[in-house]
């Protein structure tokens, strides 16, 4: 007869398995990716905070884009960078620990979705009724937005989890780099087809609402712009929203891939490279991606390098 270990409060973290030769190019990447995440989103909400230009309703909502992508990295990848140093029997996790890292991880792929969401209800104001966005748009319809977005990630982060912690544990290994709902009800000898209906029925809500929302609100702007003949209206509708649509593309088919994946174990490896770069790959792409895209960031910037210039010891 199998022995187990019930309800142990000191968890086993498999982590990645990389050749010994591999394991110091590898940190490298992930730290190195780490610390363009925290210089490039942090540099991206100091200069919307600062520069009273930027103090416009699409910038105050990406705003929210490097808030998840901080938490949602911070939460993954020093830990990862530390497990990587360490032999697989040192890879210890307490269980609470394990529980607020999947609470954090899945409230990073959940806020994604939702803050695009909002940001797709703004390029539809903002394109369809552009002589009311300012008064659609307000600083209090901002943080309605904002507020709705964390506040449904929230809920169903918490059914989500609290589902999986009532059940009892049986087993100690996470079979990934990082803790997740899937590698925790993993651990119990209880049924969990409860967990199972839920976990499938949050997936469908939040991508069905997701998707919904994109090809609605770019329906309409594609109305819009082909029974427009406002060059300048098409122009800005194609920059901001190729812009928004790319890095939504990104996020939900990675997400797809990753709870695909799930269900074949024999790609176990994969699962967990694609469940890392699923946090690195939008955290180092979306201030690139809108600050390259935005016009006032462009000039914010190009400003700064001229005031250097003028000024080379600063």
């Amino acid at each position: 007869m199998e022995n187990y270990t019930y309800n142990s409060l000191t968890l086993q973290l498999e982590g990645l398995k990389v050749t010994e030769d591999l394991v110091y190019p590898v940190f490298l990447f992930f730290f190195f990716s780490y610390l363009i995440i925290m210089l490039t989103n942090v540099g991206i909400m100091i200069l919307v905070f600062f520069d009273k230009n930027l103090h416009q309703p699409m910038y105050l909502l990406f705003c929210n884009l490097p808030v998840n992508d901080i938490l949602g990295n911070s939460m993954l990848v020093p830990r990862l960078l530390v497990d990587m140093l360490l032999p697989p029997s040192e890879r210890l996790i307490s269980y609470y620990e394990c529980v607020v890292q999947a609470f954090l991880s899945h409230m990073f792929g959940t806020t994604s979705h939702t803050v695009l969401m909002i940001m797709a209800f703004d390029r539809y104001v903002a394109i369809c009724n552009p002589l009311r966005y300012a008064t659609i748009m307000t600083n209090k319809m901002v943080i309605k937005l904002t507020v709705s977005a964390w506040g449904m990630a929230f809920v169903l982060v918490v059914i989500l989890l609290g589902l999986t912690v009532r059940l009892n544990r049986c087993r100690t290994l996470i079979t990934n780099p990082n803790c997740d709902n899937a590698s925790l009800f993993k651990l119990s000898c209880d049924s969990v087809f409860i967990n199972n209906v839920y976990g499938l029925t949050f997936t469908v809500v939040l991508f069905t609402g997701s998707i919904g929302c994109m090809v609605l609100t770019y329906t309409k702007i594609t109305v819009v712009c082909l029974t427009s003949n406002n060059k300048s209206l098409n122009s800005k509708a194609l920059k901001t929203c190729s812009t928004h649509l790319f890095v939504y593309l990104m996020m939900a088919l990675s997400g797809i891939l990753i709870i695909s994946m799930h269900r074949f174990p024999q790609y176990s490896d994969y699962r967990k490279l694609v469940s890392i770069l699923f946090h690195i790959v939008p955290g180092t792409l979306n201030p690139i991606i809108y600050g390259v895209q935005s016009k006032e960031i462009r000039k914010f910037l190009s400003r700064l390098f001229q005031f250097r210039k003028v000024f080379p010891s600063l």
